[in-house]
């Protein structure tokens, strides 16, 4: 009996692609823990378990993309899960890449050289020291970051070491059971992210790779470097040198709260902070070391409801004066400043962006910048930028979203994105640096606290002088991606005539690009008001964005504005979907 079971279940898994597919995993996953998920799923499955099946198939009947974000998914065993099978083959179809770009840049065989980092999230150091020994095994000089540390010092180095590659193991502020593989690309990239068409030549290597070489046979070696600690005081002394503390001081009595959100920005900036001249911060301890649980919060992004709770009892119990927060791998920062019906008034992402877009406007004129200087933001960040940028006789540029793309803008000094990313210094990182914009908001705020004003009060300004400009967010998350699809071939399909009953001026549909702007999955709805409503999904998350943006008469005008047209686009994506 027990011979006929065993042959009938040998012949159902010849007969499913499927479980072939996850036999095959089985025999190269070099993980205990993920191999012994799959064998359970497996076992279960040729039991005929309806349940274990589905799981197979999510798992084995697709692959997790790669493209100009990376790979980013949730953890486990399978094709489409993020595991050490399916980063060994992304290291070695990457390292390929990297030794043909190179030889096709320099008509040489010289030596590439790729710089690995990583966070602290589960799995972080594991996927990062195989991608050093795969680097290293396929010939490429391999240099390994000395311990967990936040995405821009994997950025920085890129720069500082001159390396033509760069990978950083992080999911940034996904939920905690993802991980991911961030690229950059030296050389004539100046370290920023990967755009096309890098990505689908990196992509098509993988699967060769993924194809022909079983994970056991890919070469590995031990000979990859370990960065000294050199690299990372150097990253802090030029990155402290972008906002060092106004003179005179001031600072001693200035409170505020940081926390790190479970993430890795707070070892970091504690030394920047003293390079800087910034005194230290009231931290939340339960929050400042890195977890990769993320036990204090739902979802571990300061933008999402109740992320920042905790940063605000502290706060408030401290009567401080300003809240910072990072994201866990410390590219983007959140603000917070006394105000609001909660006592917290939580700036949004464009707040921030143009308070440092202002400021480095200022300093571009003052420094005398030179014909081409420019100020850059996203298209789904704030307009208010491009009047800032117009006032100081700067010239500005819109991007799609993504810092791999406003990273390339011509001439940049600063740029910007609402999704609470920051280029302050190009010069250093040419990507969103949580730590950097950290500094420039607290040289900002101890620059108002010697006038006699705040944040707030640099904000009433700003707005008084460039325009009420008010921006909003609308999103629906989905469990099924397909469903995100069919809304925007809808939208595309069934544009409406009016929004909020104010009537359609303008449709762009940015599927096929511009004459400024590369092909993007974007329609944008220009309205009579001037109001601007951008609909696009989401390039992380299973969600689908309305970005809303309009310039008041006042404040309060703006803010009604803002929230009728919320209400407005709320009903259009329900009717979309139905």
């Amino acid at each position: 009996m027990t011979e006929i079971i065993a042959t009938e279940s040998d012949a159902a898994s010849a007969a499913d692609p499927t479980l072939e597919a996850a036999h095959a995993w089985l025999a190269q996953d070099p993980d205990p823990e993920t191999r012994a998920e799959l064998a359970a799923l497996v076992e279960r499955a040729e039991d005929r378990d309806a349940e274990a099946s589905a799981e197979l198939h999510d798992r084995f009947d697709t692959r997790l993309a790669f493209g100009t974000a990376g790979l980013r998914g949730e953890l486990g065993a399978g094709s489409n899960r993020m595991n050490r099978v399916l980063v060994a083959q992304t290291a070695a179809g990457l390292a390929a890449f990297v030794r043909d770009r190179v030889a096709d840049t320099t008509g040489t065989d010289d030596t590439a050289t790729i710089v690995i980092g990583y966070d602290g999230r589960k799995n972080s150091a594991v996927f990062a020291r195989d991608s050093a020994e795969i680097f290293a095994g396929a010939g490429l000089r391999a240099i390994l970051l000395p311990r967990m540390l936040p995405t821009p010092v994997l950025a920085f180095a890129v720069r500082h070491l001159g390396a033509d590659a760069g990978v950083m193991v992080t999911a940034s502020h996904n939920p905690p059971r993802d991980n991911g593989y961030k690229v950059y690309l030296g050389g004539e990239d100046g370290g920023a992210q990967i755009v096309s068409p890098a990505d689908a030549r990196i992509a098509a290597r993988i699967d060769e790779v993924a194809s022909d070489t079983p994970v056991s046979r890919i070469p590995r070696s031990l000979g990859f470097e370990i960065a000294g600690e050199d690299l990372v005081d150097a990253y802090v002394a030029e990155t402290a040198a972008t906002a060092p503390a106004p003179a005179p001081a001031g600072t001693e009595d200035l409170r505020w709260v940081y926390t790190a959100m479970h993430g890795v920005g707070h070892e970091t900036l504690d030394r920047l902070l003293a390079a800087a001249g910034y005194p230290a911060p009231i931290t939340v301890d339960a929050q400042i070391q890195p977890d990769p649980d993320f036990p204090t919060v739902a979802f571990p992004n300061p933008e999402e409801p109740g992320a920042m709770d905790l940063a605000i009892a502290a706060a408030t119990a401290a009567d401080a004066e300003l809240i910072l927060a990072n994201d866990p791998d410390a590219d983007r920062l959140a603000v917070a400043i006394p105000d609001g019906p909660d006592g917290w008034r939580r700036l949004s992402g464009n707040d921030v962006g143009l308070l440092l877009g202002w400021r480095a406007a200022r300093r571009a004129r003052a420094a005398g910048a030179p014909e081409g200087s420019s100020l850059a933001c996203s298209l789904v960040s704030s307009p208010g930028l491009a009047a800032i940028a117009g006032h100081y006789g700067l010239d500005f540029h819109e991007t799609l979203t993504g810092f791999k793309w406003i990273s390339r803008s011509p001439g940049m000094v600063f740029g910007f994105e609402e999704a609470l990313g920051y280029l302050v210094d190009p010069d250093v990182v040419r990507d969103k640096d949580g730590l950097s914009a950290a500094l420039a908001v607290l040289e900002l705020a101890t620059q108002a606290r010697a006038s006699g004003s705040s944040l707030g009060g640099m904000l009433n300004d700003l707005a008084s002088q460039f325009g009420h400009f008010a921006s909003a967010q609308v999103s629906m998350r989905v469990d099924d991606i397909a469903v995100i699809g069919r809304i925007m071939a809808r939208l595309r399909a069934e544009h409406p005539t009016d929004v909020a009953g104010i009537h359609v001026s303008r449709v762009d549909d940015l599927l096929d690009g511009t004459a400024t702007l590369p092909p993007g999955d974007v329609v944008r709805l220009w309205l009579d008001d001037g109001s601007l409503l951008i609909v696009r999904p989401s390039g992380t998350e299973p969600k689908l964005k309305v970005y809303i943006d309009v310039r008041g008469d006042s404040a309060d005008d703006a803010a009604a504005r803002t929230a009728a047209l919320e209400d407005a686009s709320r009903a259009l994506i329900a009717r979309l979907r139905d």
